[in-house]
């Protein structure tokens, strides 16, 4: 099995280069929206939350996203601490979600912060979705209904977009002129190619 990493800034494209690799029969993991599940239905990081942050980090049994985000992100320190509970649980749930669909010879791992979580460590190959920065903003903007400095504030917080592209073995440009079909076609035949070469 080849385990793919899909990542790129916010605003790239990610979920659309997702849904064309699940159009090719690929499943795709979306770390980000399991991250979500499993911080309010793991019993191992609500717990180890609890401890570090305190009771009151849960409301109704499910996790206070703002109040978390307000901690970790003003804190370098408690952001390491709450990645250090909750990757190395995301990470199994994906080894688990891997052997379930053992009967694909190609899996897909959709995260944003794929190098700055290490989950690049455990794949075989890493695209990152390249957008040009002004297109990102506007489309953030206009999708979350925020001004454009909101958008280029978060995208600090990122790792740049020359250094993802540099980590990683594809890169697919997404900016309305380039077909992302095609390149996701010619990505997929090339790992497909080298699969069948391995063998």
């Amino acid at each position: 099995m080849v385990k793919i990493g899909i990542t790129g800034g916010i605003g790239s494209g990610k979920s659309i280069v997702s849904t064309l690799f699940d159009m090719h029969g690929i499943p795709v993991y979306n770390a980000d929206e399991e991250t979500k599940a499993l911080n309010n239905t793991s019993p191992i990081i609500k717990k180890q939350l609890i401890k570090h942050f305190g009771e009151d980090l849960y409301l109704n049994n499910e996790l206070d996203k703002k109040k978390f985000a307000n901690i970790i992100f003003n804190d370098p320190e408690k952001l390491m601490i709450a990645n250090s509970i909750i990757h190395p649980e995301v990470l199994k749930h994906f080894n688990e979600w891997c052997n379930q669909n053992s009967n694909h010879s190609i899996v897909a791992l959709e995260a944003a912060i794929l190098f700055e979580s290490k989950f690049h460590n455990y794949l075989d190959k890493v695209v990152t979705v390249y957008t040009p920065l002004h297109i990102r903003v506007e489309r953030v903007s206009e999708r979350d209904s925020i001004p454009t400095e909101m958008v280029e504030n978060r995208m600090q917080h990122q790792m740049p977009e020359a250094e993802k592209i540099k980590k990683s073995e594809y890169v697919i440009i997404n900016d309305g002129e380039n077909s992302l079909i095609q390149q996701v076609e010619r990505l997929i035949d090339d790992i497909t190619h080298s699969l069948i070469i391995g063998q």
